[in-house]
């Protein structure tokens, strides 16, 4: 065999390696997306799902604030008649008994509706009631608000992984499934932080 058929040889085998191990490249860089595909979907629910959240407590909590609202003023408007008709009954000390006993009668009845309009325990619409529910809508609000931004930076970085990853199949470039790698495993971090608030992010 002659030195030019056997650098062919070896040049066949070394390329039919190479092409192999290529393959083998594209393979599992193809898993490794089908991966990171999953995980972007299962960070866009996180996602989906703050934001509703955050949303619906919002409103929640503003219905609160206005039914707290006009439940102020009612209690402030039956306050001002009892305070008014207690006036009326110190300017006349001589009024008949019966009348008198009328109006104590409903100063009583609109002081117990006052009464009622700060508290009610029975029912939770008091305002002081309604104020605790719409602070704890406030707080689910807040919480939704700090997940979000976790959601949103990996739905980003894990687009941008896919999109490497996808490229380094065609180049057959192990450098850049590294790098996607990389900004995957980051995109990972802040998806368990959405769903965990591990650590709080700066959202400024």
């Amino acid at each position: 065999m002659e030195a030019t058929e056997i650098a062919e040889t070896i040049h066949g085998e070394h390329e039919a390696h190479s092409a192999a191990g290529d393959a083998t490249f594209r393979k599992f860089a193809a898993i490794y997306l089908g991966i990171v595909a999953m995980l972007l979907a299962i960070t866009a629910l996180g996602g989906a799902n703050a934001t509703k959240t955050m949303v619906n407590a919002n409103i929640q909590a503003s219905d609160i604030y206005g039914y707290y609202q006009s439940k102020y003023i009612r209690q402030t408007v039956y306050q001002l008649t009892a305070e008014q008709l207690q006036t009326e009954l110190l300017a006349q000390p001589d009024m008949p008994q019966s009348a008198k006993g009328k109006i104590e009668d409903r100063i009583t009845r609109f002081r117990e509706r006052v009464d009622r309009y700060e508290s009610d325990p029975s029912t939770g619409e008091g305002k002081k009631e309604l104020l605790a529910k719409a602070k704890e809508f406030e707080t689910k609000r807040d919480h939704a608000a700090e997940r979000d931004p976790n959601f949103d930076y990996a739905e980003a970085l894990f687009q941008i992984a896919i999109v490497l990853g996808s490229v380094s199949i065609v180049a057959v470039s192990r450098p850049l499934v590294l790098l996607s790698g990389a900004l995957a495993v980051v995109a990972s971090l802040l998806m368990i932080n959405g769903y965990f608030l591990i650590v709080h992010l700066p959202l400024e």
